[in-house]
């Protein structure tokens, strides 16, 4: 069953979630995460995202924005 569509609502933060497929860990190293760090923040930089907070671990990511 597809996902229902969100929306975006201005000044409401998001909760973003990313997790590997079948759960598989793929940041087994920590050059993996610290690459996938570097996106997120050059992500950042070009939406003019405001990261509230994250976590990385080895196979999902949590998110915490909003847009600035």
């Amino acid at each position: 069953m597809p996902r229902a569509n969100r929306y975006y609502v201005p000044g409401y933060t998001w909760h973003l979630t990313h997790r590997c497929h079948k759960k598989g860990f793929l940041m087994k190293f920590d050059r993996d995460s610290e690459r996938y760090r570097w996106w997120l923040f050059e992500a950042r930089k070009r939406y003019h995202l405001c990261i509230l907070n994250y976590v990385v671990t080895s196979n999902h990511v949590h998110i915490g924005s909003s847009l600035t």
